[in-house]
């Protein structure tokens, strides 16, 4: 029979220490503090998790025309990209030839405007990047859904504007303006109060919303705003016109009837009482795409055109740097101001790109916020145009255009 070694091992266990001289066991008082921590241990992540669901506008406020205002959303930094990993080409053969040696790179830079909650709203609190919003702010008088269309729209706006003035810079004259369909931007506030907000609108805003789609007034089918102002020539203010529209999320067109106005300070000129987008396409030679996603907003627009030089024409338009871009770009290549330049400034020194085109255009105001914010780590380059924003990136070291041939047979 075999027994474990452990049965027959011989045990040796070692001497127990004595007491260290002077040890005692903790005071009664003392052993209760242990309670208390207990409970603080548990609570503490409740109150946390807690904090995190409840909505800021509970405790977030701020002052709006002398009132205090709940803001439960806040503008915050969300990231800077490379355009280029978004650009695509169609055939180019014999009309142009896309330069990949470039190693500089350019950012468009993109904020957000969330939600906050009440433990988001203590921690932001200190950041100056970070900043509150109310709902009127956020979404003007647009429900999320209407504001979130006009920005949709914007980008392709911009995009399109984008690939027209580029290839007028590198040489490429074929790309063609085609005015675009009637789309409501925003309808007219005729009245506001010291606070900012609307206290009339035009008579429009009864039947129609921020994206809807014009189709037909009084019967005449429209292509271009040009066509509705056609049909305006011999209305005056006070009659009523029907207009046929598409509106998001709705299966069918409506038909609505709308009074006319005169319009603010131009009196003589009748309108219906809407902001129309600029949806102005551009018909190209080639296929060209610059995949935006489901990002909003105008502000990319310099930052686009800027890629697109680079890739269609010789040189490294960035001098191999990375540089951060924002703007909107117009048709004679104007840059525009565009918003949270504070917060697009953080999200560059975050991704630590040291450079960054910025509109001329912006306030001071703006201006000197994004400056606290870009400290040592990021330079900001004010440009008024795209010749100014070219001669910029000359400066950094950048390569002047130098537009490729088209391929010939």
């Amino acid at each position: 029979m075999v027994s474990s070694l452990i049965d027959t091992q011989e045990q040796t266990l070692p001497p127990v220490p004595p007491p260290a001289p002077g040890a005692r066991p903790p005071a009664r008082a003392h052993r209760w503090w242990s309670i208390p921590l207990a409970v603080l241990a548990a609570v503490v992540p409740v109150l946390v998790a807690t904090a995190a669901f409840l909505p800021a506008e509970i405790v977030a406020t701020k002052e709006v025309a002398g009132a205090d205002v709940e803001t439960p959303y806040a503008l915050v930094p969300a990231s800077a990209q490379a355009v280029s990993d978004r650009i695509s080409f169609g055939e180019l053969e014999g009309l142009a030839t896309v330069d990949e040696s470039s190693a500089g790179d350019f950012f468009f830079v993109t904020i957000s405007e969330p939600a906050q909650s009440v433990l988001s709203h203590w921690v932001g609190t200190p950041e100056p990047a970070i900043e509150p919003l109310t709902r009127e702010e956020k979404y003007g008088s647009a429900t999320p859904a209407q504001q979130r269309s006009v920005s949709l729209q914007m980008m392709r706006t911009s995009e399109q504007v984008a690939q027209y003035v580029a290839l007028r810079a590198v040489g490429i004259g074929d790309a063609e303006l085609v005015p675009g369909e009637v789309v409501v931007e925003q309808v007219l506030c005729l009245r506001g109060d010291e606070r900012g907000r609307c206290t009339e609108w035009a008579p429009a805003d009864e039947v129609l919303d921020p994206g809807d789609r014009l189709l037909e007034a009084e019967g005449e089918a429209l292509s271009t705003v040009d066509d509705l102002v056609e049909v305006l020539t011999d209305n005056q203010p006070g009659d009523r016109i029907e207009l046929l529209i598409e509106r998001a999320g709705e299966d069918a067109p409506r038909t609505v009837e709308v009074e006319l106005i005169d319009a603010p300070g131009e009196p003589g000129r009748t309108i219906v009482g809407f902001v129309p987008f600029d949806t102005t396409s551009v018909r190209l030679p080639f296929e060209m795409d610059i995949d935006t996603g489901r990002i909003g907003g105008p502000s990319a627009g310099l930052a686009f055109t800027l890629s697109l030089i680079d890739e269609l024409s010789a040189g490294d338009l960035a001098g191999g740097r990375q540089v951060a871009v924002t703007g909107t770009i117009g048709l004679e290549g104007e840059v525009g101001a565009i918003g949270g330049l504070p917060q697009k400034v953080s999200a560059v020194r975050q991704v630590g790109v040291e450079h960054f085109l910025v509109p001329a255009a912006q306030s001071e105001q703006s201006m000197e916020r994004a400056r606290e914010i870009a400290g040592d780590d990021v330079e900001l380059i004010a440009v008024a145009d795209l010749d100014e924003a070219l001669a910029a990136l000359e400066a950094l070291g950048g390569d002047p255009i130098e537009p490729y041939a088209a391929n010939t047979d």
